[in-house]
């Protein structure tokens, strides 16, 4: 089942956030779906941005490495399963490089979503300059590696994410994207349920052909999926 998640980073406040799952709703209507639909708000937004009728899931942008403890101003994986997450981001490229997360780090992270019982969404993808110098499928494999401790029989999402194509217009084409696939599936050829998303200026002119010739699942949506109409449009949605 195909999965489109809406990662609204830090933006919009409570009025915005019911507003937004009012007009979704209203889209989703009472369709039966042939896909699944999350939403990752802020912290702060879990409640407005839930749907009482369970038509879309809600995941945590961002967990703590640790359990529980002093440390202040983090939300560990318990407390987002408590609040009513079923996903959560990790590794997103802006938690690496904005906020020096390390594998070691991201590794803590993921044991701490899996004994909450969160699907963690982990984000995979090379930068401008590792691209241009021919290391996409060394950073891809490296970055999986992270991965080697957590269960092969959980479910997994895999979200690629080049660097270079968040927040500027510019999206990877259908074979960037079919070869970041295969090699992340090839990496992963143990697992029995992974889905593999693309992230990266995504809007709805370009989803359906990147969905169609790419081999992915889905995708993780940033800046288009502040607006609902664009949200349920990349997702097929009228």
């Amino acid at each position: 089942m195909n999965l489109y998640v809406a990662n609204w980073k830090m933006n919009l406040l409570r009025a915005e956030a019911r507003a937004y799952a009012r007009e979704l709703g209203s889209r989703v209507a009472d369709r039966s779906l042939e896909f699944e639909l999350v939403v990752a708000p802020p912290f702060t937004l879990f409640d407005a941005a839930r749907d009482a009728e369970g038509r879309w899931s809600l995941a945590a942008q961002n967990v703590a490495a640790e359990s529980a403890g002093a440390y202040t101003g983090e939300v560990s994986a318990s407390m987002l399963a408590d609040a009513g997450c079923r996903y959560v981001i990790v590794g997103h490229s802006e938690r690496r490089r904005l906020f020096s997360e390390d594998d070691a780090t991201l590794r803590r992270k993921l044991a701490r979503s899996r004994e909450a019982g969160l699907v963690p969404i982990y984000c995979v993808g090379e930068t401008e300059e590792e691209r241009e110098a021919g290391l996409s499928t060394a950073v891809l494999t490296r970055q999986v590696q992270t991965l080697a401790q957590d269960p092969e029989e959980a479910p997994l999402v895999v979200a690629y994410e080049p660097v270079w194509a968040i927040g500027t217009g510019r999206t990877a084409t259908p074979a960037d994207c079919e070869a970041a696939c295969v090699h992340v599936r090839q990496l992963l050829s143990r697992r029995q349920q992974l889905r593999i998303l693309y992230g990266g200026s995504v809007v709805p002119g370009n989803a359906s052909e990147i969905l169609t010739s790419s081999g992915v699942n889905g995708f993780l949506i940033g800046g288009a999926s502040l607006d609902p109409g664009s949200f349920a449009a990349i997702a097929g949605l009228p």
